[in-house]
């Protein structure tokens, strides 16, 4: 089950449908038709337990029985697709929820009077995220929550919304319509708490969180790594200029305190400047270890 389906389920199985849910629903996945007994009203979910949903819907707020049909997309994927199907009842339905304009269609906007309560916005953003939203799996790391709109200005205005609520909505134009889109994880995790959907949000929150401390983990042990090379490349070449001093003039010819780092060098290769600093007969800082190597490796230079 992709983490989707996952929310939509969340979000139905709390059985709080509102007229604003249908609504958004009717906007987003609805299309009318004309049969002699007038405007017929057609809505579409690729999801059996949505198709259930707004069909429990009409009956809960206008006693109507709807159709439920299904049929099977042509293309690879084969998904059935369930429609809602009404004949009776359209026009009261529309005018009721807001939603006809005055050419027997649906309005292209959200009507001001569905947004004049936040639990009717709120309700409104739930049916328009179980008729045509998506969320990408956190797993994934790439967060991002749309809303596809087949009217540009309903798009603008689900945006619009979603900054009444302190998110920072966007919209972007695409060949079959808008999408409305949400890319801050934290704007989703609220987004997925304003539509009710509180445990896929702590889900979501989890995995976010179990991302995160894996790179600053995998940060973390990089950087290690990285360090230790430049130890040994740093080593390394101490070790050859040391070599070349030992084969050369000796390392007698030092100062004590050179030869005493130029052999702990020699014997620990694997050693960090502290550890050297620590080793010492009279231990000093990492910045006279590296003082002293740098004189052992000037000298080398100079043979």
């Amino acid at each position: 089950m992709s983490f989707s389906v996952q929310v939509k389920e969340e979000i139905i199985s709390q059985g709080q449908a509102t007229k604003s849910e249908l609504a958004a629903m009717i906007k987003l996945s609805g299309s009318l038709g004309l049969a002699s007994s007038g405007l017929t009203l057609s809505i579409s979910s690729e999801h059996a337990k949505i198709a259930r949903h707004l069909y429990e819907m009409l009956y809960k707020f206008y006693h109507v029985k709807a159709e439920i049909r299904h049929h099977q997309k042509t293309n690879l994927r084969k998904n059935r697709v369930y429609t809602v199907f009404l004949e009776s009842g359209v026009n009261e339905i529309l005018d009721d929820l807001y939603l006809a304009d005055s050419f027997f269609g649906l309005e292209t906007g959200i009507a001001p009077a569905i947004l004049e309560k936040d639990s009717w916005s709120q309700s409104y953003l739930r049916g328009a995220f179980l008729a045509s939203g998506s969320v990408k799996d956190p797993e994934t790391g790439k967060y991002q929550l749309e809303i596809a709109s087949i009217y540009e200005d309903h798009a603008h205005d689900l945006a619009r919304l979603l900054q009444k609520f302190l998110l920072d909505g966007k919209v972007i134009e695409r060949s079959k319509g808008s999408i409305t889109y949400l890319q801050r994880a934290e704007d989703i995790m609220d987004f997925l708490l304003i539509i009710g959907a509180e445990e896929a949000k702590t889900e979501f929150e989890n995995v976010k969180l179990l991302r995160e401390t894996r790179n600053d983990l995998n940060r973390a042990i990089n950087a290690e790594a990285a360090n230790i090379a430049r130890t040994v490349t740093a080593s390394m070449k101490t070790i050859n200029n040391i070599s070349k001093i030992m084969e050369t003039i000796g390392l007698d010819q030092l100062p004590s305190d050179l030869q005493e780092v130029a052999q702990l060098r020699i014997q620990h290769p694997d050693y960090s400047i502290q550890q050297l600093a620590d080793s010492l007969s009279k231990p000093i800082t990492k910045s006279g270890i590296n003082h002293r190597l740098r004189k052992i490796n000037k000298i080398a230079d100079e043979l």
